[in-house]
């Protein structure tokens, strides 16, 4: 999978049309799939509108040879996956204390935190399981509302299983009381189908996202962001695309002049992009006179996606890493580095609850697991290089095995 990240009206959906398509006529299927509420890939890809909206949640449809495309409904998909669940839940009927075992009513869910979020992420993770394209591109809303969906599958499983831990659920489930057994089914099937999109996104030989800035201060804060965003949430980046640069253009009237200062100011901000992403490749997309929409359009911008190796990065590396730097058993010193480029040091923040240590950059926070060595130590300092926070830990005497 490939993810098109960025804030509203930076282009992500046009750029993800594009590399779908350059895809599909390199002769493999591809699927473009829009998770955004406010769904413009039609437009781009220049369809007429779907007859049959309501009729499914995932409409997919085919733009030519290899390329399909769809527009997920997350409130049908809501509806749609509620549907099993109350189903499960009607295995608790014959009990005589069902009638307590209510779910809520489909709609009743619409607007709670994560919920459609995480249908939404185990749909497009179902279509890129399923084999039937090579790729499948994803169009994603605008930054904020992108990571925030991203996020979630780790977030709500990893608080699920700290919450009802799998020993005490499956001493629950062979109690006396039926109704457990039914609520224990339920909340397993949910883990774990939470815990199949937090590997898929996790899994960086298999998902990738595409930064889509602007060329204007504005674009560039964003920028630094979302990648701190991506990095802090372990996801690979391929590539940096800065859309709708000015065109070099002649002439040496009044309106030449203005393109010609707007021109410069869009290169200042491209060689500071340039400057500050290293790891990956950053490509120019110059605005067009005329909007892409449709296919032939859309093939001409691919062509300059394509040229400017819009090609997916072999860093599979990953973003956590734990070494041993010095000393002998209760001497002993171990770094944990974690991948932050473009981290604000300022934002930094570090904690620790148990095993997992609390991370935070750039106003988002996530828990990281330690390695089993690294529990039985505690914490001897911190710093950030530039690109990396590393932490130190030195052995605990009272737990450390002798």
């Amino acid at each position: 999978m490939r993810w098109f990240l960025g804030k509203g009206g930076a282009g992500k959906t046009t750029l993800a049309a594009a590399e779908a398509l350059a895809t599909a006529r390199a002769g493999e299927p591809v699927l473009v799939v829009s998770i955004d509420r406010a769904h413009s890939l039609g437009d781009v890809l220049d369809l007429p509108p779907a007859t049959n909206r309501d009729a499914g949640a995932t409409d997919i449809r085919t733009a030519e040879e290899n390329l399909d495309m769809a527009e997920i409904n997350s409130l049908q998909l809501l509806r749609t996956r509620y549907a099993v669940l109350a189903s499960m839940a009607a295995l608790a009927g014959t009990h005589e204390h069902a009638d307590q075992f209510d779910l809520p009513e489909a709609d009743e869910l619409t607007g709670l935190p994560g919920v459609e979020e995480l249908l939404v992420l185990a749909e497009v993770a179902r279509l890129a399981d399923s084999g039937r394209w090579a790729l499948v591109v994803v169009d994603a809303p605008a930054s904020a509302d992108a990571l925030r969906t991203l996020t979630a599958p780790r977030t709500v499983a990893d608080s699920l299983e700290r919450i009802w831990p799998q020993h005490s659920r499956v001493a629950a489930a062979t109690g006396p009381d039926p109704r457990t057994g039914v609520f224990v089914a339920l909340f397993d099937r949910l883990l774990s189908g939470i815990t199949a999109v937090r590997d898929l996104l996790d899994d960086r030989g298999r998902s990738a996202a595409v930064i889509v800035a602007t060329p204007d201060r504005a674009g560039r804060a964003e920028l630094a962001r979302v990648r701190s965003w991506l990095a802090l949430s372990g996801i690979r980046v391929d590539a940096v695309v800065v859309n709708g640069v000015v065109p070099a253009v002649g002439g040496s009237g009044a309106a030449a002049r203005l393109l010609a200062d707007q021109r410069a100011a869009h290169e200042a901000i491209v060689a500071e992009i340039g400057a500050a992403v290293t790891d990956v490749p950053v490509i120019v997309c110059e605005r067009r006179a005329a909007e892409p929409v449709g296919l032939a359009a859309l093939e001409e911008l691919a062509t300059a996606l394509r040229r400017d190796a819009l090609v997916p990065s072999s860093e599979t590396d990953e973003p956590v890493r734990v070494q041993q730097e010095s000393g002998t058993g209760v001497e002993s010193v171990y770094a944990m580095r974690m991948y932050l480029p473009l981290a604000d040091p300022a934002s930094l923040t570090l904690g620790r609850i148990g095993d997992d240590l609390v991370v935070g950059a750039d106003g988002m926070r996530r828990r990281v697991r330690l390695a089993s060595g690294l529990r039985r130590c505690t914490v001897s300092d911190a710093e950030f290089d530039g690109t990396d926070l590393v932490v130190r830990f030195v052995p605990d005497p009272a737990v450390w095995p002798l």
